[in-house]
């Protein structure tokens, strides 16, 4: 019988509802060079990537220059943290997953795309950090999702096989990693789906076959 011993969260869409910060943040860093990614255009192609992969994106399509991209990257991220300190609060039902996680003896990691900053500086925000035996950032690996280097490398840290691992994922990207590295899979539409029934279900439904 598979035992779950471990719940991989991803961040943006699912611990936090980030994904409009995000990319007003992004356009508000490319708008200082007049540049633009309508949001049909980000949902379908950009959503979940790193901001580096979607900088290149970016200049391959659309021409920005790619000696503009440390700038951008930069102006991007101190947009991002003046919206994380006015938005970013505490989510009752986020709080009370993650502790009858932690309370039950399951490993907690959060894993994403984002920058260790960022996520640290989210989950703090969040009250969620104090949960969590570490975060997964994509400056800790070499290919970030869809690749699944994210993933495995929290399985890692963790000693764990996969098949003992509960994934929460809300993107394609997020969703191909996860299948990718062999964990069970939990797809969430979106934060209000993170729930400690929803996940708690999932693991008896693992267990049990």
């Amino acid at each position: 019988m598979t035992k779950i011993k471990a719940v991989l969260f991803d961040m943006d869409g699912v611990l936090i509802d980030a994904k409009e910060w995000h990319f007003e943040a992004l356009n508000c860093a490319l708008a200082l060079y007049g540049y633009e990614i309508p949001l049909s255009e980000h949902l379908l192609y950009y959503d979940g990537l790193p901001t580096k992969v979607k900088l290149q994106k970016l200049s391959a399509e659309n021409g920005l220059p790619i000696e503009l991209h440390d700038e951008v990257n930069k102006k991007k991220q101190e947009f991002t943290m003046e919206l994380v300190k006015e938005h970013c609060h505490p989510n009752p039902i986020h709080e009370r997953c993650l502790s009858e996680l932690k309370t039950r003896g399951y490993h907690i990691a959060c894993c994403s795309n984002s920058i260790r900053n960022t996520i640290e500086t989210m989950m703090r925000c969040a009250h969620l950090d104090k949960y969590l035996e570490f975060i997964v950032s994509n400056q800790d690996v070499k290919k970030p999702k869809p690749d699944p280097e994210i993933y495995i490398t929290a399985m890692k840290k963790l000693n764990l096989q996969p098949t003992e691992c509960l994934i929460i994922e809300d993107n394609e990207n997020g969703i191909r990693a996860a299948l990718a590295s062999g964990g069970h899979l939990l797809a969430v539409k979106n934060v209000n789906e993170v729930n400690w029934e929803n996940i708690s279900a999932k693991i008896a439904e693992i267990e049990s076959k």
